[in-house]
């Protein structure tokens, strides 16, 4: 088993596969930028995760934004995520 297929079979590739399959699905992401985020997944240095009451936290090192006009390099980056369906059962 390949490297990227040992990440994406853990429960978050699991969970960033699907919900980038139902941003493609509902037009709010476009396919080559998902499957761009997959490549990079494939490639990053996740520090840290944890899944706790529904909310996803995680701790990237070294990380790199990029966008058509920039590029910025953090060396410490902290995602607090939630699934929006809870949120809107509120």
């Amino acid at each position: 088993m390949s490297t990227f297929e040992l990440y994406r079979r853990s429960t978050i590739g699991m969970c960033l596969t699907e919900t980038l399959d139902e941003m493609v699905s509902n037009g709010t992401l476009n396919p080559e930028l998902a499957i761009q985020v997959l490549v990079q997944f494939d490639k990053g240095h996740l520090h840290t995760y944890r899944f706790c009451d529904n909310v996803w936290t995680f701790i990237l090192r070294d990380a790199t934004f990029k966008n058509e006009e920039c590029q910025e390099n953090v060396g410490r980056v902290k995602i607090v995520a939630c699934d929006s369906k809870l949120l809107a059962q509120s």
